[in-house]
């Protein structure tokens, strides 16, 4: 057949191609490799795709494509095995856990830094854990630390609350670095696994790793008098806890007073610091929250150290969904001991007569909270009780004075008179017209004589006119407990007069003071305005305290004429009180509480202080008022 012109073309490239091809293959032998002789030595350049294979869309009988690839560790792919959540570093994971099951999850350790080492923490953050516990999950060399923590945020409630006084049983975690154990949980081998009970809603456990940590949280069967399911979130970190408490240390809060439907609480200082910038820079923010809830109800027990359980089930929450909740209101003050920063919570609308337990918090690490964030989950800390007064409503608090910018407790009142406003208005200034009375006398003393003609090297007329300042706010201003509180130290007034709904004291209360019920100490107030313009009914005084007065004749010159009533002398039973430290607050000064917290205990701020002092004292009268 004749070949065209075209096709002669082509058949003439296609031999000549082939020519070139039999001529290379005859002067180099190239040797193709297989995929099978790759050794471990070969480097690994990989493009960073997104390979990883969603486990929930998958079903329990699907077959699973887990590659083996020598030189493709796990950790480098980044995949959690079937039916195992993978956490993210400071990424705190919600999940729902039936009674019964286990929830896992698995956590990839990034490389230790160059130079970083390693430190072990308890759930406190205190160094030095026991490692015993270490050993159970193999030493590894250059390891990293990972804090893992957890709150369980809903857990099954009574069905019939009032037939149970505990709560369900606690979530349970499970942690395990080997290979051998990828699902931890109660049916792996205890000893490929570390096993910790929640408490109160919440677990902190860190160890060292290097590679992946895996983690299994367990839902015990519940009994049928509870019903609902657990949620909890978990998140892991290499930095700190995300979710944090202390249970170990006093409790941050101070319980300082209440009435009938309020209480006042207060943190300790918040800096030793008399640095003012410090100081200016710790009074614009406001670093913790508070919860509250009355004791009888039970919908938070087992939930007490839990910040998001709190938030859910706590009856009165510092914070809802972010924002302030109107039942609480939050500032900051000096007020107190070392007149340095504080913050402090006044609740409102609670029952009267009922013991409740109020619980500090922190809302993230302080500055910054949420996922991302170190420490964004929240820190709890240790519950103070408080209780309120009954419902006869003479007893209310004042706080926020002008001149007694110290006083911050209930004092005497009646509803009928008006609110706390009006009440806290009418204290204070009496105590700034009896402070100016006193002022035009101290200004007749030479307080800027030369040294040898001062009445004292020691005191100087400022000590003396804050020494009265102090006595003066706390003898004008009482200190009103409820009549029924047993308490010694409490002295009952106003006995015979009617409470302000019209109720007069029963019989039996009447008879246990029978003979000094018409007396002048038992039958009305230390201060005669207040009966005659307040009328506040029967009510107990938390007396002064007596080094109150003795600093006044410490500090004061002799010419104003001041003295004491002396102890164990007619008089002084009704008129000051003692301090105990062991019994708590047993008399009234400037900055008292109700409960102390361990930096201002250690700072002897609060405590016996001037009770420590054995003095012989004698009556002091001044402007009218009984000292």
């Amino acid at each position: 057949m004749q070949l065209s012109i075209l096709q002669s073309r082509l058949a003439a490239s296609v031999i000549a191609s082939c020519l070139l091809i039999v001529l290379y293959l005859t002067l180099f032998s190239p040797h193709f490799a297989l995929a099978a002789e790759l050794g471990n030595e070969s480097p690994v350049f990989l493009d960073i795709y997104d390979v990883s294979v969603d486990s929930v869309s998958r079903g329990p009988l699907d077959p699973t494509y887990e590659p083996e690839f020598s030189a493709f560790d796990r950790s480098i792919i980044g995949r959690a095995p079937a039916g195992v959540s993978a956490l993210t570093n400071n990424e705190a994971m919600p999940m729902n856990v039936l009674a019964g099951t286990t929830q896992l999850f698995m956590f990839t350790v990034p490389p230790l830094a160059a130079g970083n080492s390693l430190e072990l923490r308890d759930e406190h953050g205190a160094v030095g854990v026991d490692r015993d516990e270490h050993r159970k999950l193999g030493r590894r060399q250059a390891g990293r630390t990972v804090y893992i923590s957890a709150n369980t945020c809903e857990q099954p409630q009574p069905a019939d609350a009032s037939n149970t006084d505990e709560g369900p049983p606690q979530l349970r975690l499970y942690v395990s670095t080997t290979a051998e154990n990828e699902a931890p949980g109660p049916l792996a081998s205890a000893d490929e696994q570390v096993v910790l009970d929640f408490n109160e809603g919440a677990v902190m456990y860190n160890l060292s790793a290097t590679g992946d940590v895996f983690v299994g949280v367990f839902a015990p069967n519940v009994s049928s008098e509870f019903e609902g399911t657990y949620n909890f979130r978990i998140a892991a970190s290499t930095t700190n806890f995300f979710y944090s408490y202390n249970v170990t240390d006093d409790a941050d809060l101070i319980w300082v007073d209440s009435d009938a439907q309020g209480a006042l609480l207060i943190t300790h200082n918040l800096t030793e610091t008399n640095d003012f910038a410090v100081e200016q820079q710790i009074m614009s923010t406001q670093p913790y929250v508070m919860f509250a809830h009355n004791k009888k109800d039970k919908s938070i027990n087992g939930l007490k150290l839990s910040y998001c359980g709190l938030q859910n089930h706590a009856q009165i929450a510092g914070t809802k969904n972010g924002q302030l909740a109107g039942m609480v209101s939050t500032g900051m003050t000096k007020r107190g001991p070392g007149n340095l920063p504080k913050q402090q919570f006044f609740f409102s609308g609670l029952n009267s007569s009922a013991d409740y337990v109020g619980i500090l918090a922190r809302d993230g690490n302080s500055s910054v909270s949420g996922n991302g964030q170190v420490g964004g989950g929240g820190h709890v800390f240790k519950a103070t009780a408080f209780s309120t007064k009954s419902d006869h409503g003479n007893c209310a608090i004042v706080v926020d004075l002008d001149f007694c910018d110290q006083v911050a407790y209930s004092v005497p009142s009646n509803p009928n008179f008006g609110n706390a406003t009006v009440i806290a208005k009418f204290y204070d200034d009496y105590a700034k017209t009896m402070y100016d009375n006193f002022n035009k006398s101290l200004a007749q003393i030479a307080c800027e004589a030369p040294s040898t003609q001062r009445y004292s090297l020691a005191r100087n007329c400022s000590d003396c006119a804050a020494a009265y300042k102090d006595w003066l706010c706390s003898v004008t201003i009482p200190r009103c407990e409820d009549f029924d509180n047993p308490a010694d130290y409490l002295q009952p007034r106003n006995m015979a007069q009617p409470f302000p709904n019209g109720d007069l004291l029963d019989e039996a209360s009447r008879a246990k003071y029978s003979g000094l019920a018409n007396t002048r100490a038992f039958n009305s107030s230390r201060n005669p305005r207040i009966d005659e313009f307040v009328k506040p009914g029967p009510y107990k005084e938390v007396l002064p305290c007596e080094d109150l007065c003795y600093n006044i004749v410490q500090s004061c010159p002799s010419s104003l004429g001041f003295s004491c009533p002396r102890l164990n002398h007619i008089g002084f039973s009704t008129s000051y009180g003692m301090r105990n430290g062991s019994e708590g607050l047993t008399c009234n000064y400037q900055g008292s509480a109700h409960t102390i917290s361990a930096a201002t205990r250690s700072l002897g701020l609060y405590g016996n202080g001037w009770a420590q002092v054995a003095v012989a004292l004698a009556v002091v009268v001044f402007g009218g008022l009984l000292l």
